[in-house]
């Protein structure tokens, strides 16, 4: 039973089903290929983002001790990892919804279409193959649209969710990293702000 033959023997439900599922699948390869692309270029953006939000901090930290700039710098590095992490899962939702959802719909399409074998030995009163074979046929189409829906919605959707599981690690190890450098930084600046005192002191005296 070739495709054509189902077309013509298929009705607007089936029909609506296959469209459906046939939507699904372009949603599906359309964002697993957006993922794809974009996380090399999120995890750069990520990144610089993550700077930015401690490098806007720093003419605050003056009047603050140790403890509290630590505490306002890791809030704002968490802050930004919570937007890098809502960024880099928009789409995975959807791909696990498909995934969940197009084996149901191929299923739908299968019982549809063996009650369109029944029907058709009810009218004929014989259970023969040409009564059945048309209809059964359509139904086992169906079912296998459904797989090939689901399946790559689902490697889709596990990649894509180990992809951003790494990417929250790699933003956690920047933000301590740049936590480290900044709390340092600011340690150091005092420091250096007193001995050039110290010395200005001394050398007057002299």
């Amino acid at each position: 039973m070739n495709f054509s033959v189902y077309w013509q023997h298929a009705d607007a439900v089936s029909k609506t089903l296959y469209f459906v599922l046939l939507a699904m699948s372009i949603t599906t390869w359309t964002i697993f290929a957006l993922r794809l692309i974009g996380t090399r270029q999120l995890k750069q953006q990520a990144y610089a983002q993550l700077a930015q939000a401690l490098s806007k901090l720093k003419t605050k930290f003056g009047v603050l001790n140790f403890e509290q700039r630590k505490a306002v710098a890791e809030q704002a590095l968490l802050r930004q990892i919570s937007a890098e992490k809502a960024n880099a899962e928009k789409g995975v939702a959807v791909l696990g919804t498909i995934a969940s959802l197009a084996p149901f719909v191929g299923l739908f399409g299968t019982v549809w279409g063996i009650f369109h074998a029944l029907v058709s030995i009810g009218k004929s009163g014989q259970a023969g193959l040409a009564q059945v074979a048309t209809p059964v046929g359509e139904a086992l189409i169906m079912t296998g649209l459904g797989l090939a829906v689901a399946i790559p919605a689902v490697i889709a959707y596990n990649i894509c969710t180990r992809a951003n599981r790494t990417l929250s690690q790699e933003l956690q190890d920047q933000a301590h990293g740049l936590l480290i450098d900044t709390m340092l930084q600011q340690d150091s600046a005092p420091t250096s702000t007193a001995k050039a005192a110290t010395e200005h002191l001394v050398g007057g005296q002299a």
